[in-house]
């Protein structure tokens, strides 16, 4: 068997050698704690006794791919691994206020007691807190800062600022805080000062265009040094200003799986195992994961039988430029050599497949490019499609397709508008909705009936622009352009895309979230004939939310928004007193919003807040968790895991091992309603742009991740 590898925690774990008692599986009645032949379980002890709440963690290499499995100890310190594939594991205790053990080896059906290790000191102990601890550490400008008072360019606010620190940019794409990030590596080379080493730092890699444009160009150049003071402090010795929590409550009965799967040079966005609308599609099937920029390979997992394949996505046009460079969020090139990787270029996609969707017939659906950028011209001015003669669209740089893993068939269906998330409604049409991103991009649809029946993706696409009915008589007529004066005798246009998308079952429209800051969310109600019937309402965030990403809806039509704030916003419709009209232009609706602060330690000096970044919020409608229904999850991109929001209270799903998890998305499915806990669960993707700043370092390879939440912390 193969030895522990070597990571940056390692140093810590041969301070303390755990003791250890095992018996064989006959000898379970010996033990408080049963278990079955595929289990592992025991009791975790201390220096005073019972150690609760910390983690078990079981890895192994002996399966195709890399695997692990992590529980949490009850009150009395007792565990138990269920329904571990046969295979030889390495099991340790990670825990708040610990370092780790040694890790012993073990194999399923086997009673193993281990001895936690306690921490010799609060900086020992905090390598192991989320990265939310030690990003909480960095100064934030205060108030009387901004205005053009300083370096930082006059129309930067301060909410602007902090969505952009947060989720709105730098970690809409990777997490910070972890020792990766917190550290200056040393491939830069030397520096007068660590505000110099940050602006190196972030030209590096194909990523490095766009970090420049936004901390030099954006915000004037001005985070620098605060970035720089902030690895200095650390680098002193400085601590974080507060203290995880060990795991209670409903935390303590989450099973965390974790496989291995994509390279250790590409990143995954996201992964898809069912459809929304009926989470018992594609049970027990395969996950398929979503490359973005890094590569036209796609992985999928079969769970079953522990293996990763890759599957190749092809594109239309062979001869297309790849989907990296200008008009795209990632250079063709490093600006910068990588401390990582140097000059070699790792992302050459051509698909650029940002997000994927089941049908109820198992058939994945793409987000995905199948030629370059210029649009046929049934798309253009001039042409008589219906949404053309509103809304002419020359370029698009992502477009749609459909791959059947019952034939193998990859189908190209030809957008003229962008696509980057994308959902199916509740319609007899079966009617997919994607979002444009960012911009002034329309929203568009495709009736996949209607495509399945004639093959014209012409015929069964249609896109709108976002119009208010700012005149309130209930049409759609001639609006006023983004930026111009109100007109009573008009509607308004709004100057930008939605991000998310997300169709309503309640009642057939369709809602966006609209990325930015402060941001807001939209509906558009279709009509029907869109797009000539589309009206569009938006909601602005109001104060103390602000810094819109991902959203998703409930089955009530409540809408649930991940804010840069440190929030989890919530929007219900049924409080607005205005819907339309000269006032519904965004800020007319403050009733409806409602804010729930996530977990984990705040910036110091800005009042009450979360330094939480999440990326996305996903709602739980058919209870795949096991939470209950309804219940909104969102990325918890700095706490190591997710959030839930389970009757008022926060509750985190976190990944203990490895430690620098980073979703930007997640999916529920029911394997077996029947089958109780062991039925259900939650799937995501580790999807940070640079897997190898995780624990493990350079070679990690990206995580299909599978939660469960038991009925206690020793069902099995």
């Amino acid at each position: 068997m193969k030895r522990t590898r070597h990571f940056y925690l390692s140093t810590a774990a041969a301070i303390g050698i755990a003791a250890l008692v095992t018996m064989p599986f006959g000898a379970r009645a010996q033990t408080a704690v049963a278990i079955d032949n595929d289990d592992i379980g025991g009791v975790v002890s201390g220096p005073h006794g019972a150690e609760a709440g910390v983690w078990v963690i079981a890895e192994t290499r002996d399966l195709p791919t890399r695997f692990t499995r992590s529980v949490v100890t009850d009150d009395q310190g007792r565990y138990v691994l269920p329904d571990l594939p046969k295979a030889r594991y390495q099991v340790w205790v990670r825990g708040y206020g610990l370092i780790d053990s040694a890790r012993v080896d073990a194999e399923p059906g086997q009673h193993l007691n281990l001895t936690a290790v306690p921490a010799p000191n609060d900086a020992a102990a905090a390598q192991y807190y989320p990265a939310i601890y030690w990003y909480a550490m960095l100064k934030i400008p205060g108030a009387d800062q901004f205005g053009g008072k300083t370096d930082i360019p006059s129309d930067v606010t301060q909410p602007l600022w902090l969505a952009t620190i947060k989720n709105n940019q730098c970690i809409g794409c990777h997490q910070i805080g972890g020792l990766a990030t917190r550290t200056i590596p040393k491939a830069f080379g030397e520096f007068k000062s660590s505000e110099e080493a940050w602006m190196r730092r972030t030209q590096s890699g194909q990523a490095g265009e766009m970090m420049t444009n936004v901390l030099a160009g954006q915000l004037g150049g001005a985070p620098y040094k605060y970035f720089g003071d902030w690895t200095d402090r650390i680098a002193k010795g400085e601590l974080p200003h507060a203290k995880p929590p060990r795991p209670s409550g409903v935390e303590r009965n989450i099973v965390v799986t974790t496989w291995d799967w994509s390279d250790d040079k590409h990143y995954l966005h996201d992964l898809i195992s069912t459809d929304r609308r009926d989470p018992t599609v594609n049970a027990y099937g395969t996950i398929y994961g979503s490359p973005e920029y890094s590569t036209d390979n796609l992985p999928v997992l079969d769970p079953k039988t522990n293996t990763t394949v890759n599957y190749k996505a092809p594109v239309r046009d062979p001869d297309m430029p790849m989907s990296v460079g200008p008009g795209h969020a990632a250079a063709a090139k490093p600006i910068m050599p990588s401390a990582y990787w140097g000059n070699e270029q790792l992302w050459d996609t051509k698909v650029n497949n940002h997000n994927s969707v089941f049908d109820r017939k198992g058939r994945l659906w793409l987000a995905a490019a199948v030629r370059g950028f210029e649009n046929p011209a049934f798309c253009r001015r001039g042409s008589d499609h219906p949404s053309a003669k509103l809304r002419p669209l020359a370029r698009s740089g992502r477009q749609l397709a459909m791959l059947d893993p019952k034939t193998g068939k990859y189908t190209f269906i030809d957008t003229c508008f962008g696509t980057q998330h994308l959902n199916f409604a509740y319609d007899a049409n079966d009617t997919l909705w994607t979002s444009g991103g960012a911009g002034d991009n329309p929203v568009g649809w495709l009736n996949t009936k209607m495509f399945e029946e004639t093959g014209d993706a012409a015929k069964s696409q249609g896109w709108t622009s976002l119009i208010v009915d700012t005149n309130g008589n209930g049409t759609r007529d001639d609006y006023t352009e983004p930026g111009q004066p109100l007109d009573p005798n008009k509607d308004m246009r709004v100057g930008q895309t939605i991000y998310a998308v997300m169709p309503d079952p309640k009642d057939g429209s369709i809602w966006g979230s609209l990325w930015g800051t402060p941001g807001g969310i939209v509906r558009i109600n279709p009509g029907s004939n869109p797009p000539a019937t589309t009206l569009t309402e938006i909601y602005k965030v109001p104060m103390p939310g602000f810094g819109v990403r991902g959203a998703d809806i409930d089955s009530k039509g409540v809408v649930w928004v991940s804010l840069g704030s440190g929030h989890l916003g919530s929007f219900d419709r049924s409080k607005c007193k205005v819907l339309n009209g000269p006032t519904a232009t965004g800020d007319h609706c403050p009733e409806g919003w409602a804010f729930y602060q996530y977990p984990g330690p705040g910036f110091e000096g800005i009042g009450p807040n979360s330094a939480e970044s999440s990326y996305y919020s996903w709602v739980d409608q058919h209870n795949t968790f096991g939470l209950g229904e309804d219940v909104p999850i969102s990325t918890g991109n700095l706490n190591d895991g997710l959030v839930a929001l389970k009757d008022g209270k926060m509750v985190t799903i976190k990944v203990p091992y490895p430690t620098g998890f980073y979703a930007k998305g997640l999916d529920g499915r029911i394997d077996d309603p029947n089958a109780g806990w062991k039925g259900r669960g939650l799937w995501v993707s580790s999807g940070d742009r640079a897997p190898w700043m995780q624990e493990g370092g350079k070679g990690m390879k990206p995580m299909a991740v599978h939660f469960q939440m038991r009925p206690d912390p020793l069902a099995h």
